[in-house]
């Protein structure tokens, strides 16, 4: 995947506002719409190539929404919700559920643009909307790779017994796991542990990145399109 470019799928059920970011994100040199869904579960089919997820909520309840962003977000996805509601309550739910940046629909295309960039740089973007309100500090973004390490972690693997399984040197391993300590402030190994245990990264195979990214790229659902 090339670094200068931001890859983006786009949640929206919804034709012509599809054209609408089609036009508006498509023009710039540094972002590409990979694909399109209806829905965020058919989301699975564009799991190895998109950097950003932009979740358009036109209809959905914002628990609906919400769930939908915990589901992404326990995935490692870097969500954008774009809501209808200017409702703060709505908001909240979804920046406490993972979402990595909000706008409401008095957005402009440059705002979503600069939306787009900070989240993709590993900032959070949050809409003028709710400038000045009290809105939650979202929970730290853990990528596809830090879980695996997570997994292992809680597994009682060590250091050496994970950069074996996972094909990588143990300061690489090393690398996560200090990112790891600073993203969820914890410094101890049964902290990490713990971290994991409380957000849902204790199932499955740790080797099996499957329940973070779905089915291999290319392989899509009905209601999935590519660009």
């Amino acid at each position: 995947m090339s670094a200068s470019v931001t890859h983006l799928a786009v949640v929206c059920d919804s034709p012509l506002l599809q054209l609408g970011l089609t036009r508006a994100i498509d023009i710039q040199p540094d972002m590409k719409i990979m694909a399109f869904a209806e829905c965020a579960d058919d989301f699975a089919c564009m799991a190895g190539d998109v950097d950003v997820l932009l979740l358009v909520n036109l209809q959905a309840r914002d628990l609906v929404v919400s769930r939908q962003v915990a589901r992404l977000h326990c995935q490692g996805r870097a969500v954008i919700v774009m809501s209808t509601t200017d409702e703060q309550s709505d908001a909240v739910l979804c920046i406490k559920a993972g979402a990595r940046g909000y706008l409401s629909r008095q957005t402009t295309a440059a705002e979503l643009l600069t939306a787009i960039r900070a989240v993709a740089a590993g900032r959070d973007y949050f809409g003028a909307s709710l400038a000045g309100r009290s809105i939650p500090a979202p929970p730290p973004h853990i990528t596809s790779r830090e879980r695996q390490i997570l997994r292992f972690v809680a597994s009682g693997a060590t250091d050496r017994e994970i950069a074996a399984k996972l094909k990588i040197t143990e300061n690489t391993v090393h690398t996560h796991l200090e990112r790891l300590r600073r993203k969820s402030g914890s410094r101890r190994r049964a902290e990490l542990t713990r971290f994991a245990l409380e957000n849902g990264m204790t199932d499955s195979d740790p080797t099996d990145l499957s329940c973070f990214t779905g089915p291999s790229p290319g392989v899509c659902r009905p209601g999935c399109r590519r660009w």
